[in-house]
């Protein structure tokens, strides 16, 4: 297969060029010019729970192909599947289901991101407070090995008890992320010190960034570590969201934090247990708490770029950014890398996505 005269993203510029490939991308050769599309890498979601009616706390092998062609159809080619905070046995049917997922054409599932259950009460979110605890690295050991090794990220409130021992152990071996909640910045960047190198969606369910009290906003930008942004316009303001692409740079990754109504029509949804209501491109709990988006990757770095993030900076985070922190070989245009390309109009919108070199449905 050849895509020719086409904007190639290489080395976080836009290139004029052809691409040929079979599973892998086999040849580069750039042109003068510029090209009549936008060729891309495939997409990368480390945070994204469910769409098209599906969730991946359902537990089930038939939710994971649901989601696998429903992220494909919307550019993206990898992601992580990932929790709410559930009961243990929930949890641990969700962790089976990703061990024996076995991919038919969709995205690659590349693992999980446990969001819950190792979170703070009071910035717990859409997250149901009776389901939280602390961190516990039995659990997590035990839920690692039902999984199948396959948790990649974990998300922690590192003031809340046994998290120092908890973040030193698994670091080692799995990306600990900080959020959901209330910890000061000398907490946050002590977590950093023990090894968390991840921020879970940045601003959002974390104390405000204030000049005398940084909080974790203040404690990553100090550790220089990686941080997830949610573009959908409600979680971050577009000012906010400039200026954490000022504060962070490429360290930025681009995340959908969908829910299973993403990509459906307005109404009464569930998250995690709980009702949810999704009215004009926003979903809340009955309180009015933000409960995940609606939106998709893809959505997400078209509304950054409108946003007034240069297109270079959107698809770099949307692409090689978030696999960069999570170690996944996916999110570069570049001889021998898996042919996971997606193919943009000249307005940014989809026009066709391959996975390993087949084309997919859009």
């Amino acid at each position: 297969m050849k895509i020719e005269n086409a904007n190639l993203f290489l080395e976080g510029k836009f290139v004029c060029g052809d691409l040929e490939f079979g599973e892998k991308i086999t040849k580069i050769t750039r042109r003068e010019g510029k090209g009549k599309h936008y060729l891309i890498p495939g997409l990368v979601d480390i945070h994204t729970h469910g769409r098209m009616g599906a969730d991946f706390s359902d537990g089930t092998e038939e939710t994971l192909e649901t989601l696998s062609r429903a992220y494909a159809a919307c550019g993206v080619t990898s992601f992580l599947a990932t929790t709410m905070s559930l009961p243990k046995e929930n949890l641990f049917g969700a962790m089976r289901s990703a061990r024996n997922f076995q991919r038919k054409g969709g995205a690659k599932c590349c693992g999980i991101h446990l969001e819950g259950p190792f979170l703070s009460a009071e910035k717990r979110g859409a997250h149901r407070e009776e389901y939280l605890c602390d961190p516990d690295l039995a659990l997590f050991d035990d839920l690692q090995e039902e999984s199948g090794g396959k948790i990649k990220i974990v998300t922690v409130a590192p003031e809340k008890g046994g998290a120092e021992q908890f973040v030193r152990e698994v670091s080692k071996n799995c990306v600990v992320s900080l959020g959901h909640t209330a910890a000061d910045f000398t907490t946050c960047l002590s977590a950093f010190e023990w090894g968390a190198s991840h921020v879970t969606h940045l601003f959002n369910a974390m104390p405000p960034f204030l000049h005398r009290a940084p909080g974790l906003i203040g404690a990553a930008i100090e550790a220089g570590v990686s941080v997830e942004l949610i573009c959908d316009g409600f979680h971050v303001h577009p000012a906010a969201v400039k200026g954490a692409f000022s504060m962070f740079g490429e360290r930025i990754n681009l995340i959908s934090d969908s829910i299973r109504c993403s990509g459906l029509k307005e109404g009464e949804y569930t998250l995690g247990g709980s009702p949810v209501l999704l009215k004009e491109g926003k979903i809340t709990l009955k309180d009015g708490t933000l409960a995940g988006s609606c939106i998709s990757l893809l959505e997400g770095m078209q509304r950054a770029i409108k946003f007034g993030i240069s297109k270079e900076k959107a698809v770099f985070a949307a692409t090689k950014a978030p696999a960069l922190s999570v170690g996944l070989d996916a999110g570069e245009l570049k001889v021998g890398n898996p042919a996971d390309l997606v193919l943009l109009n000249e307005d940014f919108s989809l026009k066709e996505v391959y996975i390993e070199g087949v084309l997919s449905l859009v």
